[in-house]
This record gives C-alpha cells, sequence and structure tokens, in this order.
C-alpha cells in the first residue's frame, strides 16, 4: 500500500512490539507458517497491556494455547474470543454433544467466562467460500492440464 493510501485512510504501521505495548484489542489476520507459528506466546503476552483482549479467525497455531491459558489464569489477557484452536482438527466440524471431550486444554479453555470459542466459522463467508472454489477448480485443470495443482497449502 502507498504511503498517502495509508495516511488517506488514517492508519500507520508500526512494530509488532509497538502494536504489543499499545493496543487494547489485538486481532490477528496471518496464514500460519514457521515464521508465525506461536507469534502470540508466553514472552509475547508479557510485553502486551494487562488486560488486553485477543481476538484470532486465522489459524489456531499462531497462538500458543498453554501460553493464553497462563495469562488468562493471571488477568494479564483480560479475553479471547476464537474462531480457531491448536489442536482443533479431532473437534471442530464434528458433533460432542453426547461424547467427553479428552481435550484437557480445550476443556479448560472454554471452561473460561471470558472466552468465546467458535468452530472455525470464519471462513463461512461468500468471499471465502468462492476463493475456496476457485483455487479447487485451479487446482484440478493444473493437475490435469500439467500434472502439478497450482495451489498448494503452506503446512
Amino acid at each position: 500500500m502507498k504511503d498517502e493510501d495509508r495516511q488517506a485512510l488514517g492508519f500507520e504501521y508500526v512494530e509488532l512490539d509497538d502494536i504489543y505495548t499499545q493496543a487494547d484489542i489485538i486481532s490477528i489476520h496471518l496464514p500460519l507458517d514457521q515464521k508465525t507459528k506461536h507469534l502470540i506466546n508466553a514472552q509475547s503476552i508479557q510485553k502486551m497491556k494487562k488486560g488486553v483482549i485477543l481476538i484470532n479467525t486465522a489459524r489456531g497455531g499462531l497462538i500458543d494455547t498453554k501460553a493464553l491459558i497462563d495469562a488468562l489464569k493471571s488477568g494479564q489477557v483480560g479475553g479471547a474470543g476464537l474462531d480457531v484452536y491448536e489442536n482443533e482438527q479431532k473437534y471442530f466440524f464434528n458433533d460432542f454433544s453426547s461424547n467427553i471431550v479428552d481435550d484437557d486444554t480445550l476443556v479448560q479453555l472454554i471452561s473460561y467466562p471470558n472466552v468465546i470459542l467458535t468452530a472455525h466459522q470464519a471462513f463461512l463467508t461468500q468471499e471465502a467460500l468462492c476463493s475456496i472454489a476457485k483455487a479447487t477448480f485451479e487446482n484440478i485443470h493444473a493437475f490435469t492440464t500439467n500434472g502439478k495443482p497450482v495451489n498448494i497449502p503452506k503446512m
């Protein structure tokens, strides 16, 4: 984005540590890769304002869940809105209403009154679904044409 576009919109880029120390609410919108895995961890949480609210609708692995739980217990994190969970594969999109959830970390996380955890629903928009369909068709076409898909997920 050009400088004049940022200025017209009224925002500026800052260093990540500045975000940690200044933000009341941190909303995460990043892909998960080796550089971003556990971007939110015990060290970064200690830099944050006491009572910060964390929102993650991107990927569960961006937050170290154990560090988040410790920060919720201490009050360093005032609350969390999570549409993703680090170990969600087994649980999300499955009905566990008549089963015992055996993931103690997940059970602990959802027991907090200041945590909202949804089953990875943020993707469920018309734009996201169209993008998923487009990538799928591009992969099918590329694979049938040259034997290689074009959109290969990282991780």
